[in-house]
């Protein structure tokens, strides 16, 4: 499952990149919410892989987790521009739709080093 999740949010990362390569046309504010989006969604890969040369579980989990949280706040970015965008609205289905795919495997992941760790967990903290 590791596997998949770098790779799925390797290809995000790389997508992401290449739509704001091609949003010329956005005014200040779209180009602000753009930055944000960058920012987040290439923030998961690069926790993933820092989650993979973690000095301990513990540390495992703290990138991950900090892996789940950015991937909420792209989804989130990626549901305002859907919202107040006219165009490209099946590009960012597409993007939610991996943003949510990737969110899913980064909570399967953390739930269940949580519990070989045997932490206590407030689960509900895992999805909103």
């Amino acid at each position: 499952m590791q596997n998949e999740v770098r790779e799925i949010s390797y290809r995000f990362a790389v997508d992401i990149v290449k739509f704001a390569k091609g949003c010329n046309k956005f005014d200040r504010i779209d180009q602000i919410l753009l930055s944000q989006l960058v920012k987040s969604a290439t923030s998961i890969g690069a926790n993933i892989e820092e989650a993979c040369s973690a000095q301990s579980k513990r540390d495992f989990l703290a990138k991950m987790y900090i892996a789940f949280k950015e991937a909420s706040e792209a989804r989130y970015w990626l549901y305002i521009f859907k919202e107040t965008n006219v165009e490209n609205k099946d590009q960012f289905n597409k993007l939610l739709k991996t943003s949510s795919s990737i969110i899913n495997l980064l909570s399967t992941i953390t739930k269940s080093t949580r519990k070989n760790l045997n932490l206590n967990s407030d689960t509900k903290s895992l999805s909103c």
